[in-house]
């Protein structure tokens, strides 16, 4: 049996992260509830203090089914902690500009066009590798200091 999942980021403001994995990513901001117009009315109508409206935020593919919850791929969900990031992440997603069918030279020209267009919304490249046979890719950490990297 496949399970359905959803990758869980620890972060200082879950809105603002939330927000860059939209962009990096073409997803989209989580809708709100069914039978609420925005987060801040569904906020409102559950009692929640709004010193509490950004303590998680979601990212969805833009086929996402708000009914299910369930989309093709999985949600990001972002969950503010009081802790900063102290270490290496154990786990990172790879933006892969390209599948095994698209020429080595096409993708990697992707991929360095999107780890600058990633830098202008606050991504901070950290360094490229090459491990020829392996791949490329750079190597990036996203606003709040998460690895990623762009192949």
């Amino acid at each position: 049996m496949v399970y359905d999942f959803q990758v869980v980021f620890d972060c200082a403001d879950p809105e603002r992260l939330a927000r860059f994995w939209v962009q990096a990513l073409g997803y989209v901001e989580e809708p709100p509830p069914p039978g609420f117009d925005s987060w801040e009315a569904a906020l409102t109508a559950r009692k929640v203090p709004e010193s509490e409206w950004n303590s998680m935020a979601a990212a969805v593919p833009p086929d996402f089914d708000p009914a299910t919850g369930v989309g093709p791929r999985p949600r990001l969900l972002f969950v503010r902690v009081p802790e900063g990031k102290a270490a290496k992440n154990r786990l990172h997603l790879d933006i892969r500009m390209g599948d095994r069918g698209t020429p080595h030279d096409e993708r990697w020209a992707k991929a360095v066009a999107r780890a600058a267009e990633l830098e202008k919304l606050g991504a901070t490249r950290l360094r490229e590798m090459d491990e020829g046979i392996q791949g490329r890719w750079i190597v990036m950490q996203d606003p709040e200091g998460n690895e990623f990297c762009v192949t």
